[in-house]
């Protein structure tokens, strides 16, 4: 099976678009009831959430899965893929599909759901936040250098399909590889690769930073104790959170 045909037997559903001032958002809506909008992460697909969206229609929600900006079936000929950006994209969707929404975020997508909730806080009933990143972490010059080489347009397609393994610790699910080889085809569609490039390297979290006290919407927050991105996952003081064992 191809790589392209492995994308479509993973996440078969209909693809519908928000407009944007620069470019559209791909995204997809399944179930009724109470709106659940989540946004996948950075260098991911909207088929990340193939399990949890059936789960939760299933139980009675309308849940929608979208993809940031240059990602999936979102366009590529944006002006900006920050954090700030998704947030923008969040808070149009949720106002065109009719919220309050529970809005869940993975990674980057967690950041730009802070900020959403923060700024819309009429349009949040709740948050899920998936190993957010809701700061940004320091990282030293070398490593910085290093990081801006490695994510040119050109490189930047072997270097995550290098180094996109190592970030599922703990067990697989059985279509795990298949899922993989979906990212990797969507990052050799025209114009993805260097929207990913741009998405790295002009992305900072400290907009979530800045708009964490602002949240006012109940949150949860699922970390798990084997992310290599958080070897020591904050917990708040007095918070009763725990991270998931073998994720």
């Amino acid at each position: 099976m191809t790589d392209e045909a492995n994308a479509i037997s993973l996440w078969a559903m209909d693809t519908h678009f928000l407009q944007r001032p620069t470019g559209r958002i791909g995204y997809d809506v399944r179930g009724s009831g109470p709106l659940v909008l989540c946004l996948s992460g950075m260098g991911d697909l909207r088929s990340t959430y193939r399990f949890v969206a059936p789960a939760l229609a299933d139980a009675g929600f309308r849940v929608a899965c979208a993809e940031p900006r240059g990602h999936g079936d979102s366009d590529t000929d944006f002006d900006s893929y920050d954090d700030e950006a998704a947030a923008s994209d969040l808070i149009a969707l949720v106002e065109e599909l009719g919220g309050p929404a529970l809005l869940v975020g993975h990674s980057m997508g967690a950041a730009a759901a802070i900020v959403a909730a923060a700024r819309r806080p009429d349009l949040v009933r709740g948050l899920v936040l998936l190993g957010p990143f809701a700061r940004q972490p320091a990282v030293n010059l070398a490593l910085r250098g290093l990081l801006r080489v490695l994510m040119q347009p050109w490189w930047v397609r072997a270097t995550w399909k290098a180094y996109l393994p190592s970030l599922y610790a703990g067990r697989h699910p059985a279509d795990h590889a298949d899922h993989l080889a979906a990212v990797y085809a969507s990052l050799g569609r025209p114009g993805h690769a260097r929207a990913f490039s741009r998405t790295v390297l002009g992305t900072t979290h400290d907009i979530a930073e800045q708009h964490l006290p602002g949240v006012q919407a109940p949150a949860l927050v699922v970390m798990g104790e084997l992310d290599k991105d958080f070897p020591d996952p904050p917990r708040p003081p007095g918070s009763a959170s725990d991270c998931t064992p073998r994720c």
